[in-house]
């Protein structure tokens, strides 16, 4: 198994060009399923022989690298706005697509919560860094921009701006904010903690600071080569093993866990319009540009 990181959408994906001796599969994918889809594109080697790589990025990012390359097996967001999107442009096969799981936003910490973050107001605390996921090429930063507009004043909202010092190019450096220490408190997704539970604690939101819930889906490209091929390592992420790997990690497997979770039943899915003054608020943070094997 193969895993390639682009954070900007014009990097040049040159390795793609290097002849495949083996049966194998490009992926691209949003990295807000980073450590069960690396387990499992490994399981899934294991068990057929077939290498997957993996492109992550936000959600967005990926997409556009995905079309400027004309490559790729399979489209894999980090939620449904980007699938919603493929669909629209034909970038992908509708009917390939399935759900993998079910994310739920919620505000993360540092270990331990040394700023005392109870709430989402707690983040106006002046001085307080806070991070965001840049909105317009990343899920959980539309969810983070959603949950802001629906439950703070346009005055709290300056307030919490002043406190964005930079959004993050993905969800994966989202996460990596709070466990390298270089933000104190970030809108992301529930399951960040599990990814790094000694460094990373997760505050649910109220119940009523949540607009929705999201689904990961996935579907064959449209420029895949080895449809057959893709429509496998669909069948295994959403198949027993696969399943089995993404509850390690605490992703919800239905929406009635994710409601259970929340307190109360909220939509599923859909798309969300990010109100443009929220669109390079920041210039978006992209460490460890190269790629990664």
């Amino acid at each position: 198994m193969r895993r390639a990181d682009y954070w900007l959408s014009g990097m040049m994906l040159l390795w793609l060009t290097a002849a495949q001796s083996a049966p194998s599969l490009l992926v691209f994918a949003g990295a807000a399923t980073v450590p069960p889809t690396t387990e499992a594109a490994k399981a899934f080697e294991k068990q057929t022989g077939i290498e997957v790589d993996l492109v992550f990025g936000g959600s967005g990012y990926v997409l556009s690298q995905m079309k400027l390359a004309r490559r790729g097996d399979l489209y894999f967001p980090g939620s449904s706005d980007y699938m919603e999107k493929a669909k629209r442009n034909g970038d992908v096969l509708p009917k390939t697509e399935k759900v993998v799981v079910y994310v739920a936003p919620a505000i993360n910490v540092q270990k331990g919560n040394p700023h005392n973050i109870h709430d989402l107001k707690d983040l106006l605390q002046p001085g307080l860094r806070v991070a965001i996921a840049n909105p317009e090429g990343v899920c959980v930063g539309a969810y983070a921009v959603e949950i802001f507009e629906k439950a703070l004043t346009a005055a709290e909202r300056e307030q919490l701006k002043a406190n964005i010092r930079n959004y993050t190019g993905s969800c994966e450096q989202t996460a990596t904010a709070i466990s390298l220490k270089l933000a104190d408190a970030v809108i992301g997704w529930r399951v960040f903690h599990y990814w790094d539970p000694k460094r990373i604690e997760t505050i649910p939101l109220e119940p009523s600071q949540i607009a929705r819930i999201g689904y990961i889906p996935i579907a064959v490209s449209r420029f895949s080569k080895n449809p057959e091929m893709a429509r496998r390592f669909i069948d295994f992420l959403t198949g027993p093993e696969g399943r089995a790997i993404f509850a390690k990690y605490r992703y919800f497997p239905d929406p009635q866990s994710a409601f259970a979770w929340i307190g109360e039943v909220k939509p599923v899915g859909g798309e969300y319009v990010v109100p443009r003054d929220w669109l390079n608020l920041r210039t978006t943070v992209n460490p460890k540009g190269a790629a990664r094997r």
